[in-house]
């Protein structure tokens, strides 16, 4: 019995991989913790330079200058997704601020953040972006806050879902729902209205109805794991 708990302790440990019912219920991985298969640098054809497997997870690393990227943007470029259901683990270093993108639609010489939702990642107790409810870690960033305010401090691993579902989109962090919103609707664009989006073409006219999912160099030391996806 001790050796079955044992064992059983290991299977549960390891990252990266997906469960037999997970294969059953559509599911695929973006990142199996050993290459970059898939990812690109936003408007590029190679990976950003910045980026290293460290833990077995996708690691941005921090720039000469906290909280200024080196253009090192990602997505993963190997597919468009519409409705879907993504599940990704974060950890970031301390006064840390990353994100989580979804709907990307490249446009040149744009940043990958010109169309598409932001989910916030945050260190929330230490990060100087920490001041308003609706730039904390699970946030639609600048638009809706995540609540109630669950994420874990800097160093420690999260696990953020989200689900969009025509239109329909919630966050779920560390295992809570804490966003729920629906975009194309009136609210939506009272949101966008009221947000550092307000006149950002991309945001009064869409965001698509599908595109890439990205992470988000902001300079700061980031890891991602256990990214996998299905859709809806």
């Amino acid at each position: 019995m001790i050796i079955a708990f044992i064992a059983s302790s290991c299977v549960s440990q390891q990252h990266n991989k997906l469960t037999n019912k997970e294969i059953k219920e559509g599911w695929m991985l973006l990142f199996d913790g050993t290459n970059f298969n898939g990812w690109r640098k936003c408007n590029a054809t190679e990976m950003a330079a910045n980026w290293e497997i460290n833990e077995e997870a996708m690691k941005v690393k921090r720039g000469d200058r906290a909280g200024r990227g080196q253009n090192g943007d990602i997505l993963y470029g190997a597919e468009k997704f519409g409705n879907f259901e993504l599940s990704i683990d974060w950890k970031i270093e301390k006064e840390g601020n990353s994100g989580i993108f979804f709907y990307i639609v490249e446009v040149p010489d744009q940043p990958i953040y010109i169309a598409a939702p932001e989910v916030q990642v945050l260190d929330n107790w230490y990060a100087s972006d920490n001041r308003l409810t609706n730039h904390l870690a699970g946030s639609l960033y600048d638009m809706l806050p995540a609540l109630p305010q669950n994420a874990k401090p800097h160093n420690e691993w999260n696990t953020i879902v989200i689900r969009v579902k025509d239109g329909h989109v919630t966050h779920t962090q560390n295992g809570e729902k804490v966003c729920e919103y629906t975009i194309w609707t009136p609210e939506w664009y009272d949101m966008v209205a009221k947000s550092k989006f307000k006149d950002w073409e991309g945001f009064n006219t869409g965001p698509a109805k599908e595109g890439y999912i990205g992470l988000q160099d902001h300079g700061y030391n980031c890891w991602f794991r256990n990214i996998k996806i299905r859709k809806l």
